[in-house]
C-alpha cells in the first residue's frame, strides 16, 4: 500500500512486510530507508540528507560492516571520546570486528553473526570481559546505524554477552587499613596512597590533581582531570564520566596528609632549582613531573612487599575506600557519589557481598539499642 508524499519527504511507501520504507535520491543514486512507522521513516530521512549535508558518507544496500565502522570511527567517535577510549574502540574494530564481520553486507548483518564472532573470540582464548567489550564496540557503532536509517535494527543487542565471573572484592578490615598505611608512612608518596584510600580516587584522577583543584583550608577537592599516556605522552584528559567530575569533602587523615606532602614538595622546588617543572600537580616526580602509573604501582607492591603484605593493586585502594566507607554505615547513595560511579547499581553491584556483612552488624546494633529496653519489661 502506498502512502501520499508528504512535504519534502521524497517517496514513502509501506511495503508488504509491514515496514515503512522511504526513497531518497542522494549524489544521484536512489537510497532507501527503513522503519516500523511512517513517522520514524521520515525523521530518518532527513537525518540521512542532513548527514550527507555535513560531509558523512551515506551506506547503501552494497556497504560493508568494514566500511560503516570506519566511517563510524572516522566521523563519530573520535571527536566524541577520550582518546583512550577512541584507541580501545579502533582496536576493537581493526582487530577484531573488521576481519570477522567486515566483508558482510551491512544491511544483512544479523545476530548469528555477532554470536557466531563471540563464540570464535572465546574460542581463541579471549577473555570474556574483553568479548563483552568487543560486543559493546559493535553495538555502540550500530546504534548509530539505526539512528541514521542504515539498518533496521541494532542485531548487536540481540545476542547476550558473555558472561564474566565477578571478581570478588575482599572486604578491609580497620586493622588491614592501618597495617597498609603503616607500611607506606615515610615515603614521598606516602600522601598518594592515603588520599587513594580516603577517598577512593582511580589511579589517574589521583595522578591528574593539580594544586588548584585542592582547597586545604576549605577541606575539599576537585576531579576534573585524569592523567593518561596517549601516544608515549603523559596528558590529562575529561574525567571518565559526567559523575566522576565530583567535589569531595576531605577527611582529616586526608588533609593533613596533603599539608605534609606540600611542605616536602616544596622543599624538593628548592633543591631541584632551575630543573624543576612547574605543572602545578600534586603528586609528581622529584623534579616536578607527572608520575606514570605503572611506576606508582610498582612502588607500591615494593612497600607491601617490605611489610611483609600480600600484594593489593592500586585500584583495591578504592575498593577499600568503599568498604570502610560503607562498614562504618555510610549509605550507599553517598558512596556512589564519593566514588564517581555513574550509576548507584554499579555501587550496589560491586559491593553487594559487604551488605549481609553490615546487615548483621545492624542487626547486632539493634539489639544493643533496644536491648536494655526489652530487660526491663520482661523483668517488669
Amino acid at each position: 500500500m502506498s502512502s501520499r508524499r508528504g512535504n519534502k519527504e521524497g517517496s514513502i511507501r509501506h511495503r508488504a512486510d509491514g515496514r515503512w520504507e522511504a526513497r531518497v535520491t542522494i549524489g544521484g543514486r536512489q537510497r532507501s530507508i527503513y522503519a516500523k512507522t511512517r513517522a520514524e521513516v521520515a525523521r530518518k530521512m532527513r537525518q540521512a540528507i542532513q548527514q550527507v549535508e555535513s560531509g558523512i558518507p551515506l551506506a547503501d544496500e552494497r556497504t560493508t560492516v568494514a566500511q560503516f565502522l570506519n566511517t563510524w570511527l572516522e566521523t563519530v567517535v573520535e571527536s566524541s571520546v577520550r582518546p583512550s577510549t577512541f584507541r580501545s574502540y579502533e582496536m576493537h574494530v581493526r582487530i577484531h570486528l573488521s576481519p570477522a564481520l567486515g566483508k558482510k553486507r551491512l544491511a544483512k548483518l544479523a545476530p548469528h553473526h555477532v554470536q557466531e564472532m563471540m563464540n570464535a573470540k572465546l574460542a581463541e582464548g579471549l577473555s570474556p570481559q574483553t568479548v563483552r567489550h568487543i560486543r559493546a564496540t559493535l553495538r555502540r557503532a550500530l546504534g548509530h546505524a539505526l539512528k541514521w536509517g542504515l539498518v533496521s535494527r541494532n542485531v548487536a543487542t540481540l545476542v547476550d554477552p558473555p558472561k564474566v565471573p565477578r571478581r570478588k572484592v575482599e572486604p578491609l578490615t580497620e586493622e588491614g587499613a592501618a597495617a597498609i598505611l603503616d607500611a607506606v608512612s615515610g615515603h614521598r608518596l606516602e600522601a598518594l596512597y592515603t588520599v587513594a584510600m580516603a577517598i577512593g580516587l582511580r589511579q589517574g584522577e589521583a595522578l591528574g590533581l593539580r594544586w588548584q583543584d585542592v582547597d586545604l583550608d576549605g577541606g575539599k577537592l576537585r576531579v576534573v582531570h585524569a592523567l593518561q599516556r596517549i601516544d608515549g605522552e603523559l596528558q590529562l584528559v575529561e574525567p571518565k564520566s559526567a559523575q566522576a567530575r565530583r567535589t569531595i569533602i576531605l577527611p582529616e587523615i586526608a588533609i593533613a596528609a596533603l599539608k605534609r606532602h606540600r611542605a616536602l614538595q616544596n622543599r624538593e622546588r628548592l633543591a631541584a632549582g632551575g630543573d624543576w617543572v612547574d605543572g602545578d600537580f600534586v603528586f609528581t616526580t622529584t623534579v616536578g613531573t607527572p608520575l606514570d602509573g605503572p611506576n606508582v604501582t610498582r612502588t607500591f607492591q615494593r612497600l607491601l612487599k617490605n611489610a611483609g603484605l600480600p600484594p593489593h593493586r592500586f585500584h583495591d585502594l578504592r575498593h577499600d575506600c568503599a568498604t570502610l566507607l560503607l562498614a562504618q554505615g555510610v549509605p550507599l547513595r553517598v558512596v556512589k557519589e564519593i566514588l564517581g560511579h555513574s550509576q548507584i547499581s554499579l555501587t550496589a553491584d560491586t559491593y553487594a557481598h559487604v551488605v549481609p556483612a553490615l546487615q548483621q552488624d545492624a542487626a547486632a546494633r539493634m539489639d544493643e539499642a533496644l536491648g536494655e529496653r526489652s530487660a526491663r519489661r520482661r523483668d517488669s
